[in-house]
């Protein structure tokens, strides 16, 4: 195992969460407070146009500067860290390997053998790590049981860690931003029967992770380059405004959707005469087929579950009435995540219920450095 991935799937640290995104970084510290967790830090720095480029940090001295800020603006003093690089750049396979095999073995196969079918890029390139889940007996009646196998570029990881050496901090966790978003969201997902599958779409600035999800595993990820960026970008033309990275103006924006009108395949009914709406129904249209091309592959592999519901995440998943949206765009019921409900998370100020859902990646980060 490459050392760059070591404490993927390791318990227990102490630290601060940090996640990196191409236009904030966000800093979030929680501790234990009797049953529960309450959330003693939670700050937000903005990242100029450039530092992150689709998923990778194209300016590591500079995107460290912005880290040193957000730490000196929260007034935390700390060494250590937990982050996440995002799922377009990591590569997640859920395999099953016989149970006969003992963990001298299994780390062989993985690593070494099953490691190569599945990367995308060569064998000695790549930070692998993995986690062996539940047993099962398949179709011809042999123990097995399921590995999930994480793999990502040594220059990405390298280049994450690079990153925060330069901003003083030692990371303890680096993981795939769906694993954090998942921790978040842990309580609100066992609703759903084991065999139940859950889709997640976490709108981010400049993308959207599309995760499938069976009993807390992912099971099938996709990323398609549609974010809260291109949505506030269309809104802005149709306006005649300015381009602008600040996507502030789509937290007042409610999501125009006729009650009872079948709109699949459709966003000719809804916005009315609005060119504004109609220019965000375009974009978000264009993300549903999406959503739905990503859905119908998975249930075209196999014996895959049936999903059960569309869980919306990220800065992008909180716009008002996004979630009818979906459902009505889908045949699909869709809700927006809320982890500060779903950790039972003490805050000592009150937060938007539309900024929740985009903070399941950074919460999920802090959880790891309690």
């Amino acid at each position: 195992m490459v050392s760059a991935l070591t404490g993927l799937f390791s318990k227990r640290t102490k630290g601060v969460g940090i996640e990196l995104t191409p236009d904030r970084v966000n800093v979030a510290q929680l501790k234990k407070q009797g049953q529960g967790f309450k959330l003693t830090t939670l700050s937000s720095v903005e990242v100029p146009e450039g530092i992150m480029q689709e998923g990778q940090i194209a300016d590591p001295t500079a995107m460290a500067g912005i880290i040193q800020t957000a730490l000196e603006q929260s007034k935390l003093k700390v060494k250590r860290a937990s982050t996440a690089i995002p799922g377009r750049e990591a590569v997640t396979r859920l395999i099953p390997v016989p149970a006969e095999l003992d963990d001298r073995e299994l780390r062989e196969m993985v690593l070494n053998q099953e490691a190569g079918l599945y990367l995308t890029f060569p064998r000695d390139e790549a930070d692998v790590d993995f986690q062996k889940l539940g047993s099962f007996v398949d179709e011809d009646g042999i123990e097995k049981v399921h590995v999930l196998l994480v793999a990502t570029r040594k220059e990405v990881t390298d280049t994450y860690l690079n990153t925060f050496e330069q901003a003083g901090l030692q990371v303890d966790i680096l993981e795939v931003t769906s694993f954090a978003l998942i921790r978040s969201i842990r309580e609100q997902l066992r609703n759903f029967a084991p065999q139940e599958a859950v889709a997640i779409a976490d709108i981010e600035f400049e993308s959207t992770e599309i995760s499938i999800v069976v009993d807390g595993v992912p099971q099938f990820s996709r990323t398609v380059p549609i974010g809260t960026f291109q949505i506030q970008s269309s809104l802005n033309r149709a306006m005649n405004l300015p381009p602008s990275r600040d996507t502030e103006l789509l937290k007042g924006m409610t999501i125009p959707v006729m009650p009872g009108e079948n709109t699949i395949g459709s966003t000719s009914k809804m916005g009315g005469t609005n060119p504004g709406s109609a220019a965000m129904l375009r974009v978000l249209g264009e993300l549903a087929d999406e959503l739905r091309r990503s859905i119908d592959f998975y249930l075209n592999q196999g014996d895959n579950q049936e999903v059960a519901q569309l869980l919306l995440a990220g800065p992008g998943g909180g716009l008002g009435q996004l979630d009818d949206f979906f459902s009505q765009r889908l045949s699909l019921p869709a809700s927006q995540i809320d982890p500060i409900a779903a950790l039972q998370l003490e805050v000592e100020s009150e937060i938007a219920q539309v900024d929740r859902p985009g903070l399941g990646i950074v919460l999920g980060l802090g959880l790891r450095e309690i």
